[in-house]
């Protein structure tokens, strides 16, 4: 049914949605909702409505809306210009927008230990 672009948008959890439990899905997961637990997904998307308490792991991370947690990527995370970061993050790649609020420890590694620089771009870039 769904094809094998893991950039499509697979599962949902809706603005409606407060779901407790850790969640592990294929694919990208969008989050309008609040979730109270670890996210794991190939791409996680946290609109600027979503709330999450937990990890959140997956390949990319685009973070519009709140989180208490670790985020973890193996490619990219980007914080949008509402998101607010609670928590650690670790990802080879971080974008953060003008406006965007996070609080926690960044590490920004290659895969062979050298430290990267940390991409800032306003919103009219």
């Amino acid at each position: 049914m769904f094809a094998k672009d893991p950039e499509k948008m697979e599962s949902f959890l809706g603005s409606d949605c407060d779901f407790k439990g850790d969640l592990k899905v294929k694919g990208t997961l969008r989050v309008d909702g609040r979730a109270e637990g670890s996210l794991d997904a190939d791409c996680v998307i946290l609109s600027e409505s979503a709330g999450v308490k937990g990890d959140i792991q997956g390949r990319r991370i685009i973070i519009g809306g709140r989180v208490e947690g670790t985020l973890k990527a193996q490619e990219r995370v980007e914080i949008k210009s509402k998101g607010r970061v609670l928590g650690d993050i670790f990802s080879p790649k971080l974008v953060v927008l003008e406006g965007a609020e996070v609080m926690g420890k960044i590490e920004t590694k290659k895969e062979e230990g050298k430290i990267i620089g940390v991409e800032f771009r306003s919103p009219a870039s």
